[in-house]
């Protein structure tokens, strides 16, 4: 479940509507992350990702970067529920090709995945299944 993935994570990092490009470019690089949720009123209303910024200095050059979120986030926002299976949530970010979900229950917003998080736990739980068969095998 995405929900396990949450616990030891990072606290959220939000913005809100108005937030100037070139402050989020400077939070994604001080926190080392790769997107930051758009919040209205506490509801989600997009995602401002590293990609967004990127597509934004192409097609608008170095002025992109006094633009505001509102102008550059991905909206709407795809979300999964903390009872989403990782399985189920890489299928959902490799079909729509997106690297982040938000993660919300009850309108609330729980936090945040990336790509590399599901991965590293798939990883980490097929490690875990391989040295369990080891020890089946090797005490049978």
């Amino acid at each position: 479940m995405i929900a396990t993935i949450l616990t030891g994570k990072k606290p959220l990092i939000s913005v809100g509507r108005s937030t100037v490009v070139r402050d989020i470019a400077a939070l994604l690089y001080e926190n080392r992350i790769g997107a930051v949720v758009v919040v209205d009123n506490g509801a989600i209303v997009g995602l401002v990702s590293e990609r967004d910024i990127c597509a934004g200095l192409h097609t608008h050059g170095a002025a992109i970067l006094d633009a505001v979120a509102e102008e550059v986030m991905t909206s709407p926002v795809i979300t999964v529920a903390p009872q989403q299976s990782i399985v189920g949530a890489l299928g959902v970010m490799t079909n729509r090709r997106i690297r982040h979900l938000p993660v919300v229950e009850g309108g609330r917003i729980l936090g945040l995945v990336s790509i590399g998080d599901l991965v590293k736990r798939r990883i980490e739980a097929a490690e875990a299944e391989a040295e369990a068969m080891k020890e089946y095998i090797t005490t049978s």
